[in-house]
């Protein structure tokens, strides 16, 4: 795979519908996100203005990954707002099947990162990861992240408690 061919770009609201669908086809094939096949629990108009709010944010960014004009993973950095936490943010990932392997997640990542640091200016960089998602583990450790914990029972799918890790990257 040609990684020239995934191209990474702040969302838009242009973008809602189409990351509406995606969240519910990625959220049918995993089980490592906060929500299953009924995707985000956001309307087209709150997906619209979710956008369009962080579209030109220093604060806060939403990242797409499109390969062959597609979305096929999306990025999602956020600092608090709260003064004694501002110095930190959090990154969530999702990545759709058919692109895992093919460096969507990496391309993601060097977006999240740099955005982190350069424009919010942030020091400490923190994620949520379950404890067995290798692939996901892997990409993170390469980028400096790691693990400061575990927070066990994070989610509860199909009665079952799932253990997360937490990890940090200092820039």
């Amino acid at each position: 795979m040609d990684m020239q061919k995934i191209k990474i770009e702040r969302a838009s609201e242009n973008d809602a519908e189409e990351i509406l669908a995606l969240m519910k086809i990625i959220g049918s094939e995993t089980d490592n996100l906060s929500f299953g096949k009924e995707g985000l629990p956001a309307s087209l108009a709150e997906e619209k203005a979710f956008l369009s709010e962080v579209a030109s944010s220093e604060r806060e960014a939403f990242f797409v990954a499109r390969l062959d004009g597609k979305i096929v993973g999306t990025a999602h950095y956020t600092a608090f707002k709260k003064q004694r936490m501002a110095h930190r943010g959090e990154i969530g990932i999702c990545v759709r099947k058919s692109a895992w392997g093919l460096g969507v997640g990496s391309k993601l990542m060097d977006s999240l990162v740099d955005f982190a640091k350069n424009t919010a200016k942030s020091e400490i960089i923190g994620l949520e990861v379950r404890s067995d998602n290798e692939g996901a583990i892997r990409l993170y450790k390469r980028f400096g992240f790691e693990k400061i914990g575990c927070f066990r029972g994070f989610f509860k799918i199909d009665g079952k408690l799932i253990d997360f890790d937490l990890m940090e990257k200092t820039l």
